[in-house]
């Protein structure tokens, strides 16, 4: 039965969902009570994209993301409808990054924003700046305002204010965090988005800085940022959306193995190719869901008249690929141990020449997993990196254990290691983003019944790629619902 047949027979009008990453998953769940549907196509084996758990040493450990920010209402909110609000778990009082800079592991200053710092002398006592960097910094609080006219990378606007040292060993550590991205490369607009639109508002930057985070009496430490996951590890959240959606609604198909080769106009509707030429399946939609990385993206809006803006603005998105080192160490091998150090883990300039770019002591960070062994993730692959992740299992495992025990000490072999690969993971918002994203937008909105949603458009973590799914969703319901009401009548 084709999917219009179903659709007829069903008398509730189909979307499909091409994408079985958290956010198609999250577009079917926020679909799952309403008159329609729903059909999901995964190209890959499994779905859930980058939200995968896994035991290390007898501990499940997230192979991917592994937490999201707590006080996001919209995100913590479908993570308990979706059933396990009693397995939010928040992070232990430390959750804080050091930089391992010049041989040595310095603690960041306590007040800053995304690495941008908001007091100097703070910045001072912190030695993570040499003497002639912190003095370049202050300029920031007499030089005169800066007007920003359309956008510009995050180096050239940080760097401006306070000096490059600020940029590469603050500044590009957390982004290179986050996106596995360069300050030089990426757009100050849509990585630093809070910073922005406070800087239009002050002249320092430091002062823009200091609005965002909050103020301290004197010898006062700022709260820990307030972060969660869940236990049993963030990966365990695919699985209960899934079950959720099959429970409220049946009739969604989950097919993994699907490959979506052509999304076309038919009459009022969509057409959406699967498979290879030689064994192609139609499905009709009334409405879909694209929630695919870029590139795919791109490669299904090109069968659609109308969207040659967003078609382009796609693909000039670039990728990086990161891999995941997971080790466990006996309790004694870190001396002194890890807990009381100050840190859940380090961040590492790429001027320090490192294949580890961030450190996580996952049973520091998460104490509800602190047992027999000491859990430590290893993040490998900055953008421009990839022949790093080109070693084998067992190279990338050396590297991540020698450049482990440079920084801390650790003695001895791992008990258990684990390797786990993402190819092409993190979109980059490199300079230009936040309008190729508006032209992006603009042309699909041309286009009813058709939404796109993702980590490429507002945000990469997990929280916002589900809250563009309730975007997308919203953005075809109009369509589905006037389809479900004319269903309704027809019959």
């Amino acid at each position: 039965m084709t999917g219009s047949e179903q659709a007829q027979a069903s008398g509730k009008p189909h979307v499909v969902i091409v994408g079985g990453g958290i956010s198609g998953l999250a577009a079917a769940f926020h679909l799952r009570n309403e008159p329609v549907r729903v059909t999901l196509l995964e190209g890959s084996s499994r779905l859930g994209g980058k939200l995968l758990v896994s035991d290390v040493a007898g501990v499940p450990v997230d192979e991917g993301a592994e937490s999201l920010y707590a006080n996001r209402k919209k995100t913590t909110g479908l993570i308990k409808e979706a059933g396990l609000g009693e397995q939010i778990v928040s992070a232990g009082p430390v959750t804080a990054s050091a930089i391992w800079t010049k041989g040595a592991i310095k603690h960041q200053p306590d007040r800053q924003f995304m690495g941008v710092p908001c007091d100097m002398d703070d910045l001072a006592r912190s030695g993570v700046l040499s003497a002639e960097g912190v003095e370049r910094a202050r300029q920031d609080l007499v030089l005169p305002s800066f007007d920003l006219e359309g956008d510009i990378s995050v180096a050239s606007f940080v760097g401006g204010r306070f000096g490059q040292e600020v940029v590469d060993r603050l500044v590009e550590p957390f982004l290179a965090g986050v996106f596995a991205g360069r300050a030089a490369d990426l757009s100050f607009e849509a990585t630093l988005t809070p910073l922005a639109r406070a800087s239009r508002d002050h002249i320092s930057l430091a002062d823009a800085a200091g609005s965002l985070v909050p103020q301290l009496q004197e010898g006062e430490k700022l709260p820990p940022i307030s972060v969660a996951t869940i236990e049993g590890g963030f990966g365990t959240l695919p699985a209960a959306i899934i079950q959720q959606v099959l429970d409220a609604a049946p009739d969604t198909a989950l097919r993994t193995g699907a490959t979506v080769r052509e999304l076309t106009r038919s009459g009022d509707g969509w057409r959406v190719t699967v498979g290879s030429g030689a064994d192609a399946e139609v499905l009709e939609a009334d409405a879909v869901v694209i929630a695919t990385p870029a590139g795919p993206t791109g490669s299904l809006l090109a069968g659609v008249p109308g969207t040659a803006s967003a078609v382009s603005a796609l693909s000039e998105v670039p990728y990086s690929s990161v891999a995941m080192v997971t080790l466990a160490f006996p309790k004694g091998a870190f001396p002194g141990g890890l807990t009381g150090r100050g840190y859940a883990g380090y961040r590492v300039p790429a001027e320090e020449g490192k294949a580890v770019k961030e450190v996580t002591f996952t049973t520091v960070k998460w104490p509800h997993l602190a047992g027999e062994v000491e859990i430590v993730r290893c993040s490998i692959g900055r953008f421009g990196e990839e022949h790093l992740l080109q070693l084998d299992d067992a190279d990338l495992i050396k590297l991540a254990t020698t450049e482990l025990a440079e920084a801390t000490g650790v003695t001895g072999a791992p008990v258990a290691t684990r390797v786990s690969r993402w190819e092409s993971a993190l979109p980059q918002y490199t300079v230009g983003h936040v309008d190729r994203v508006r032209q992006i937008r603009e042309a699909v909105a041309t286009q009813p019944g058709l939404a796109v949603c993702g980590a490429v458009y507002d945000g990469v973590g997990v929280g916002v790629c589900m809250m563009t799914s309730r975007r997308a969703v919203d953005q075809i319901l109009p369509v589905v619902r006037k389809a479900a009401a004319a269903s309704s009548v027809a019959a």
